[in-house]
C-alpha cells in the first residue's frame, strides 16, 4: 500500500515528530510505500495564490508531486498539534493547495449550483494524531473538539474517505516520559491495526521518501 504521512510541527524534537517517526517505523516494517513529508523541514509554501485556484491550473513541480502522491495513496496519516482549535497554518495551506478540485474532489455535474461534492481520493482510511495542552473536559464542553469536525467531516469525508480515526494526546506539557512512551506504543498499535503487513509482502518498502 501507498501511505501519505504528513507532519506539521516546527520543532524537530517535538512529541509530534516522535509520533510521526513511530508511524513511519510501523509502515516500513509492514512493507508499505510511504510518502513522508515534514512540511516545516521542506519549507512548504502554504499560501494559495489566485493562479492556482482553477481546477486545471498549472502547479509548481513540488505541489504537483504532492498532488500525485495524495492521489496515489491508499491511506493517509496526519500529525500536528492543536493550535487554537486548528491545524498549524502551514498544514492549512497544504490542505488549500493539495486537497484541491480535480485531485481530491470535484462537484457533481448538473447539481443546480449548490456544490454537491464527489470524493476522488483513492484512500479509504485516514488517521489523525494530535497533541494538546487543553484538558479533555474543557475541550469538549467549551470548544466542542473542532479538529474532529475539520478532518472527519470537512476534509476527508468530503473527499470520499470512509474510515477515519482521530486521537488527541493530552495534556502534553505536563506529561511524563513514561506517559509519552505509552502514547507512542498506542500509536504503534493503531497504525499496525489500520495498516497491517500485506500478505504478499516479503521485502521492506523501497519507495519510502523521508526529508
Amino acid at each position: 500500500m501507498n501511505v501519505s504521512l504528513i507532519l506539521a510541527h516546527p520543532d524537530k524534537y517535538s512529541f509530534n515528530r516522535a509520533i510521526a517517526e513511530t508511524a513511519l517505523d510501523v509502515l516500513d516494517r509492514n512493507s508499505h510505500t510511504v510518502f513522508f513529508h515534514d512540511l516545516y523541514e521542506e519549507n512548504f509554501a502554504p499560501v494559495l495564490l489566485k493562479e492556482e485556484i482553477p481546477k486545471n491550473a498549472p502547479l509548481d513541480p513540488l505541489a504537483q508531486s504532492y498532488c500525485h502522491e495524495i492521489s496515489e495513496s491508499d491511506g493517509i496519516i496526519i500529525v500536528h498539534p492543536n493550535w487554537w482549535g486548528q491545524p498549524p497554518a502551514i498544514l492549512k495551506g497544504w490542505v488549500d493547495r493539495i486537497i484541491r478540485p480535480g485531485v481530491a474532489y470535484e462537484f457533481a455535474e448538473n447539481d443546480g449550483g449548490e456544490g454537491i461534492p464527489v470524493g476522488l481520493l483513492k484512500a479509504d482510511t485516514a488517521l489523525v494524531f494530535n497533541t494538546s495542552n487543553t484538558p479533555k473536559e474543557r475541550e469538549t464542553n467549551l470548544f466542542l473538539d473542532p479538529l474532529e469536525t475539520i478532518w472527519k467531516n470537512c476534509i476527508f469525508g468530503l473527499c470520499g474517505i470512509g474510515q477515519f480515526y482521530h486521537r488527541m494526546f493530552r495534556t502534553v506539557v505536563t506529561s511524563s516520559p513514561e506517559q509519552r512512551l505509552e502514547w507512542l506504543k498506542e500509536v504503534e498499535q493503531t497504525v499496525a491495526e489500520y495498516f497491517p503487513r500485506s500478505r504478499n509482502s516479503t521485502f521492506p518498502a523501497s519507495g519510502t521518501t523521508q526529508p
